[in-house]
């Protein structure tokens, strides 16, 4: 009978260990977003039918702040331009990810300050994904220097269906996600820095440059909180 007791109280000390690591571990991103994101459109799409669009980027901000921060960004393998797949938790430093489309013109100044930050920030991993077919990408990656790795996708091809439904046809873009060292989302951004047409073309670099490099440091001071919650430990 002792027996019984002590495997019943086993057994059950398990059981609520397994469902307390369940409970602490971080939903994933594109979980995070399914759930969420039918409320959100729906709101969404109501402020910029009447033009409020205050309102619809607040909706944006809350749905990252309440939902998204603090996800599990799923562990893609991604295409290259350059044919070789980068696989996101081989990175093992933090992630700078930002979406663009082929059929679309970046704003201007945009390219160049996130070549001038990538060459800048070398244990930050600069990661661009485009979405079009191949061929559409490699001449707008070639606009991009070799310190960002330029990725594409589309939902025609295999094993793409995920990414695209869960970033493009959602957040949709351009998107900036800044992503920690363990693939854990720290925050969600929409596009760069507004320019208009006019402005110079070294003002808007500056411009762009001044607001991903706020978004860097935000991703960067994470990891130093992290290495001094690790160092407190």
């Amino acid at each position: 009978m002792k027996k019984i007791i002590l495997i019943l109280v086993f057994v059950t000390s398990n059981l609520a260990l397994l469902s307390q690591t369940v409970e602490d571990s971080p939903k994933l991103f594109t979980e995070a977003v399914r759930t969420n994101f039918h409320k959100y459109k729906s709101q969404s799409n109501e402020a910029y039918r009447v033009g409020d669009f205050e309102r619809g980027q607040f909706l944006f901000d809350s749905l990252v702040q309440n939902q998204l921060i603090g996800s599990k960004f799923n562990d893609y393998t991604l295409k290259r331009v350059s044919n070789r797949k980068l696989k996101m938790s081989k990175v093992k430093k933090p992630i700078f990810l930002i979406t663009y489309a082929a059929w679309c013109v970046p704003g201007k100044g945009e390219i160049p300050a996130l070549n001038k930050l990538a060459k800048e920030n070398k244990d930050v991993e600069f990661i661009v994904i485009v979405w079009g077919k191949k061929q559409e990408v490699k001449k707008f990656a070639k606009k991009f220097n070799s310190h960002i790795e330029v990725c594409y996708a589309h939902k025609n091809y295999k094993n793409d269906d995920e990414i695209v439904e869960s970033m493009r046809e959602t957040l949709g873009f351009p998107t900036c996600y800044l992503i920690d060292e363990h693939l854990q989302v720290v925050n969600i951004k929409r596009g760069a820095s507004p320019t208009p047409l006019k402005t110079p073309t070294k003002k808007a670099m500056e411009m762009n440059y001044t607001v991903f490099k706020e978004r860097l440091t935000e991703l960067t001071k994470m990891k130093e909180e992290n290495k001094g919650m690790l160092v407190t430990n």
